[in-house]
């Protein structure tokens, strides 16, 4: 097993942040080390902004450390008002079990479960022990080792105590001795010695740290990587239909691919490095081919089938790559039936009377009926510009739309402009 080169790597990739602990490079490059990250269950499935601390848990196993996946099913009953302007609305127990049945499988997606046992992955929720704490002996063993006044002074306080009108409720207060306590228990329980979170969980992670100072005379270590924006500066994993999800059925392998494709060349190197496992070297290259040829998109095209594969796996990758190459090559015809559907999910759509279409319509008739345009003299004004494509052909005055243009027999993709598709289906 070899250790060198762990943080040489992180450092590259750009993702140690702050640390905690002295010795911590040092620690991590000559002996394996048991370290944790906790994922909220805040609904049945992780996103992307999730992603990069997967990741984390990848790597950590793959140098040779112990890895430990938290899932916050005890903390997700208080809500970490961290990054939050207003106290989060708290999950009943049967919500945070159903939640916590969704990103299970995510988590141990990224993790091997076959290998020895001293160096075998952890998945626990911390409920298993949160729930149990009796109130008096929590606050006489835990509690004791914090000052309020140090308290309040952590980002996630401050920002709540400056608007009066919202405050930060006893609850929230609390979590910050509850992830602390995590840590205790991962510590006594598995020799944890390193909690990894974002940036955002630095006051949370100290405390964590300070706790197993204080209560057993031990070493500890904190580590946060960056917040992951994009490039105008917004939240990471989020677009105008929504949030990115990890799940398929909330978010397809197209879209997710779709998502990473449309990156902003000044963030794609910076994603290469969060999101894949591509060695230094290939990323250097696809830096330089971001720079001197952006129009071809290299870095872009890597990205999303990286981490599609990462996701969701080969097959389904392929599946959203030869997705994407037809739409952009205009050879939607080519596509399957539940490609065609992923592809245009988020076009208008509009379903049309299969016997109306076989009594023999123009393309004008189903321009109108199908609200591409609103009048046929608009209709035919944009068929004689060549704006018009049926199934991505273009089209002109004479067309007729017979059922032989229907994809798998019930569909047409019709596209007005560049970029302006229209799915319509014949029932």
């Amino acid at each position: 097993m070899s250790w060198p080169g762990f943080v040489e790597d992180l450092e590259f990739r750009r993702l140690w942040y702050q640390e905690a602990g002295a010795g911590l490079r040092r620690r991590l490059e000559t002996a394996p080390l048991t370290a944790y990250i906790g994922f909220d269950p805040t609904a049945d499935s992780l996103h992307v902004g999730s992603l990069l601390q997967l990741c984390l848990l990848r790597r950590l196993q793959d140098a040779g450390h112990r890895a430990i996946a938290v899932a916050g099913g005890g903390t997700g009953l208080i809500g970490d008002p961290g990054g939050r302007s207003e106290e989060r609305p708290l999950l009943d127990t049967e919500a945070l079990r159903s939640n916590l049945e969704g990103i299970r499988p995510q988590i141990e997606r990224f993790l091997d479960f076959s290998v020895p046992a001293d160096n075998k992955p952890v998945l626990v929720d911390n409920s298993q022990w949160l729930t149990e704490l009796r109130l008096v002996e929590f606050l006489r063993d835990v509690g004791k080792h914090f000052s309020v006044n140090e308290m309040i002074r952590r980002d996630s306080v401050v920002s709540r105590l400056e608007r009066p009108e919202q405050g930060i409720t006893f609850t929230e207060f609390s979590y910050m001795l509850l992830q602390a306590y995590d840590y205790l228990h991962l510590f006594d329980s598995f020799d944890c010695r390193l909690q990894i979170g974002g940036s955002d969980q630095y006051g949370n992670i100290l405390m964590g740290v300070e706790l197993i100072r204080k209560a057993r005379r031990e070493e500890a270590y904190g580590l946060t990587s960056p917040l992951v924006l994009k490039a105008d500066g917004t939240k990471f994993g989020k677009t105008e239909s929504g949030t990115v999800w990890l799940d398929a059925q909330r978010t397809s392998p197209f879209q997710l691919y779709q998502f990473f494709l449309r990156s902003e060349d000044s963030v794609v190197g910076d994603y290469l490095r969060y999101f894949t496992f591509l060695d230094h070297a290939e990323i250097l290259s696809l830096d330089e081919a971001t720079a001197s040829r952006p129009e071809q998109r290299e870095a872009q095209r890597m990205l999303a089938s990286e981490v599609c594969v990462l996701v969701h796996g080969q097959a389904q990758a392929a599946r959203a790559r030869r997705a994407s190459d037809a739409l952009y090559s205009q050879k939607v015809a080519s596509l399957d039936e539940e490609s065609l559907l992923d592809v245009f999910s988020e076009a208008p759509a509009r379903s049309l009377q299969r016997q109306w279409l076989e009594e023999g319509r123009t393309l004008v008739d189903v321009l109108v009926e199908a609200e591409v345009s609103e009048s046929k003299g608009s209709a035919r004004r944009l068929i004689s510009q060549g704006g018009i494509y049926l199934n991505d052909e273009r089209a002109d005055s004479e067309t007729r739309v017979a059922m032989a243009d229907l994809l798998h027999d019930r569909y047409l993709v019709l596209r007005k402009g560049k970029q302006d598709y229209h799915l319509v289906s014949f029932d």
